[in-house]
């Protein structure tokens, strides 16, 4: 006990020094590059329904950048063989009853659970899936994704039926070299999301060392995203976690000009600060999805039916303002899909931005936006895109988004630009368009590519060892 609240107090006395020692702060980075920048959290179906909006609970910010983290491969063979690692993955996968409709996440995994097999490691996975409520629930076990995970790995997974207690020491103690384990759902524990101490402790005891790979939930201070590695030492990154940070801080800090950033989804509330920090980086805003309708309400235009947060018509105006003010190009739609009701089977037609009629609703870009859009980002050298531009699951809705991804995909095929897909909505949009393979980068993240635009640190990444 003693050794390790004496282990613990050891490296928070080096953070905090490397913290307050500013001129030996460097830029965070990592090895190979890849973002999966920005993710909405709600779907695009909700992101043109009218519904009543929340504004997103502020952050702590610093005015330091992150340091640089290690990664596995700054560890050595001897660091690795026959150790217990405890490795962080996003297995967060959807699902239709036991069915994995989308295994991109653990597909995302597996390079570096691979490396570490490699190097004679025993690896245990721990993951969240889902939001039970209270303890385990069926629905939310992670045996879908231990049986996927084994498929792509060509081996077998062992789901162990608990993250903690004896039966996972008992497990990882009969491991051996080379064998991959899956702990059940973290958060069948509300000790996790609460970061709780005796948690954690009970979580990190099986482990020789940690390893964080999941870049969608680096943002949130819990048990398996930052506890551990109070008692874990090293505490490093994985493969997916280096790819993310190197892309989303290597594309937006010193991205080619021209740069241009996509921002969909419904509400301005929800967007407004990566928004206006994108408007400080990139020469070009294409903003699409419900939330046009708002800035076109701040315009003096009339909306119909169409989704609108009247609170914050003064936010876009000031967006608006910012956009001229920095010589930016703001660009909004010039035509819209309009539809009669919310519905697959709605009466539309296509009109003018200024000549939507009373009753009814927008709910995707008209050909004409598409265009403008294509000029637009023709000379652009990297484009990040966030969101999508209508309620693309109906297929009378899907054209502006689709259109507007293979403008992307042609650009990174054609013209070599770096394109990065974020948002959960974005990446299936992408996904079913059959273009994911043109982009330069599709991301897991979602939350946390926000907060990592919006200049926030992410408690995740800088638990992680330094080099």
């Amino acid at each position: 006990f003693f050794f390790v609240c004496a282990k613990w107090l050891h490296r928070t006395i080096i953070s905090l020094n490397s913290i307050l020692k500013e001129e030996k702060v460097v830029k965070m980075k990592f090895i190979n590059a890849a973002l999966f920048a920005l993710a909405a959290s709600t779907t695009s179906v909700a992101a043109f329904a009218p519904a009543a909006f929340g504004v997103r609970a502020p952050v702590s910010t610093f005015d330091f950048e992150l340091e640089a983290k290690k990664s596995i491969e700054d560890l050595s063979d001897a660091e690795l063989k026959g150790k217990k690692v405890l490795i962080r993955c996003d297995v967060n996968v959807p699902l239709d009853g036991k069915t994995i409709t989308d295994d991109t996440r653990i597909r995302s995994s597996i390079p570096t659970i691979e490396y570490l097999k490699g190097k004679g490691a025993i690896v245990s996975v721990c993951s969240h899936l889902g939001r039970p409520k209270d303890g385990p629930e069926d629905k939310f076990s992670l045996g879908p994704c231990a049986e996927r995970m084994g498929e792509l790995l060509g081996q077998e997974v062992t789901l162990v039926g608990d993250c903690i207690g004896d039966d996972v020491k008992s497990a990882v103690d009969s491991a051996k070299e080379g064998d991959v384990l899956m702990l059940e759902n973290t958060r069948f524990y509300k000790e996790e999301t609460k970061n709780d101490p005796g948690f954690v402790e009970k979580l990190a005891a099986p482990f020789d060392l940690y390893v964080n790979d999941a870049f969608g939930t680096a943002h949130r201070a819990h048990a398996s995203t930052e506890g551990v590695t109070k008692y874990l030492s090293p505490s490093v990154g994985g493969f997916l976690l280096a790819k993310e940070l190197e892309y989303l801080d290597g594309a937006v800090t010193n991205g080619k000009k021209p740069m241009a950033a996509i921002v969909g989804g419904s509400k301005v509330s929800s967007k407004i600060t990566v928004l206006e920090a994108l408007l400080d980086k990139c020469d070009k805003v294409i903003i699409g999805g419900g939330m046009v309708f708002t800035f076109l309400k701040a315009k003096g235009l009339g909306v119909g039916t169409s989704l609108v947060e009247d609170d914050f018509i003064d936010t876009a105006k000031a967006v608006i303002a910012k956009a001229e003010k920095l010589g930016k190009e703001l660009i909004l739609p010039v035509d819209i899909i309009v539809a009669d009701k919310f519905d697959a089977d709605a009466e539309t037609q296509v009109v003018a931005v200024d000549a939507i009629p009373d009753g009814w609703m927008g709910l995707d870009n008209g050909p004409e936006s598409t265009k403008a859009q294509k000029e637009a980002l023709a000379d652009c050298q990297t484009v990040i895109m966030n969101g999508p531009m209508g309620v693309f699951e109906m297929e009378k809705f899907n054209k502006g988004t689709f259109g507007i991804v293979d403008i992307l995909a042609d650009l990174s095929k054609d013209k070599g630009a770096i394109t990065i897909i974020g948002g959960g909505d974005s990446v299936a949009a992408t996904e079913q368009s059959g273009r994911a393979g043109d982009m330069s980068h599709i991301s897991t993240g979602g939350g946390a590519s926000l907060e990592l635009l919006e200049g926030k640190v992410l408690p995740g990444v800088a638990a992680l060892d330094e080099k």
